[in-house]
């Protein structure tokens, strides 16, 4: 099957995008990504995007009036490109896809939804939240994107335990892995699906 067109939206160190790299040039996750829109000009995501020879550009909420006309400038600047899918990936900015969009948007959170999740939850955040309600287990969940924060449609989830000894790094590591896994196994039957027609 052709690889199909996928746009990554990005905050934070790229650490995501570098994984979904890594599986394309693999052979195992059937997506070509054709652009990187980060929320900040100065994250490493942005570098990763570039090391890779990706169109990547920046867009800071700050310098847009509402969510409205934020979405709307990365919207305008993505339609060239024409994704078919939309990743969010470590995107700590409210998004909507442009309208007529008929390509998934999914996000992946760092918890198991609908625990630990909403405006807020982001990163670390979540990880303290977690052992602060003394959860024996945590993990990742991938989910369609809607019009507020993790409330999407949950595609798939994958548990990992909370261990007596962790703190917010060590939880942190092993969901992250557990991510490396996930969202790329849905990226790929999403890929799949619309490759199927």
């Amino acid at each position: 099957m052709s690889a199909v067109r996928t746009a990554v939206l990005l905050s934070g160190s790229g650490r995501t995008l570098a994984n979904f790299l890594e599986r394309i040039a693999q052979g195992t996750l059937p997506l070509e990504i054709v652009a990187v829109v980060a929320s900040r000009p100065d994250v490493r995501g942005l570098d990763v995007a570039r090391a890779a020879g990706l169109p990547a550009a920046s867009f800071r909420r700050r310098d847009y009036p509402d969510a409205a006309a934020h979405n709307a400038a990365i919207n305008a600047w993505l339609v060239p490109y024409a994704p078919r899918i939309i990743a969010l990936a470590g995107y700590l900015s409210l998004y909507e896809p442009p309208a007529g969009f008929t390509g998934p948007v999914v996000n992946i959170h760092p918890a198991l939804l609908p625990r630990h999740g909403g405006q807020g939850y982001y990163g670390d955040r979540v990880h303290q939240a977690v052992l602060a309600a003394g959860d024996a287990e945590s993990g990742c969940t991938v989910h369609l994107v809607d019009d507020r924060y993790d409330s999407g449609r949950i595609l798939a989830q994958r548990r990992v335990p909370v261990l007596p000894h962790d703190d917010v790094g060590s939880l942190a590591a092993r969901v992250f892995a557990a991510e490396c896994e996930l969202y790329p196994e849905v990226l790929a039957q999403l890929a799949r699906d619309i490759a199927a027609g």
